[in-house]
């Protein structure tokens, strides 16, 4: 943790379940009768795509994808790679992305047209949380969790420099005066 900073709690466990609960059922709606492929986006992701595939009623296949713009720091470098790539081909599916954050918005903006030249039948985006304060690349979200204000937030997956990730609630990093 950066020096004199601590945690407080921006999202609760109950919250984040009643979210997660409400987008599967958004998505168990709109997905019925289809197969869709859920990608989700390393290393953020996992805990909240887990959470919600326990509560989808479809027959559906699960891949990930890792993507970069940060390297080490809580500042996107904005340029974006992909680090490892998909192993199922999309092409014809209904394909939904899984996010923990849309930020600015550059990560995600760059995914989605990486995937839609592979010619998927659908393409959506699933996102937790969002921060429109920060967007500089406007993105459509899809199924949206919860809207946050700014700051840097760690937990249910969320990390700073690969750490906090295992905390069960979303909690936001502020600097002590």
């Amino acid at each position: 943790m950066p020096p004199q900073s601590k945690l407080k709690v921006l999202v609760d466990r109950e919250e984040i379940s009643k979210t997660v609960g409400r987008l599967a059922f958004e998505i168990n709606r709109d997905y019925r009768g289809k197969e869709p492929l859920l990608i989700g986006i390393l290393k953020g992701s996992f805990v909240f795509m887990a959470d919600l595939i326990r509560h989808l009623d479809l027959p559906l296949e699960i891949d990930f994808i890792k993507v970069s713009s940060y390297g080490s720091g809580d500042e996107s470098s904005g340029k974006v790679r992909i680090v490892q790539g998909l192993k199922t081909p999309i092409r014809g599916r209904d394909v939904l992305v899984i996010e923990d954050i849309v930020d600015t918005g550059i990560t995600v903006s760059f995914l989605l047209d990486y995937l839609r030249k592979k010619k998927p039948a659908t393409l959506r985006l699933c996102a937790l949380t969002h921060k429109p304060s920060r967007c500089q690349v406007p993105v459509p979200i899809d199924y949206l969790g919860l809207t946050i204000p700014d700051g840097f937030v760690v937990g249910y997956g969320l990390d700073l420099n690969e750490r906090f990730r295992h905390l069960p609630e979303i909690c936001v990093l502020e600097s002590e005066k």
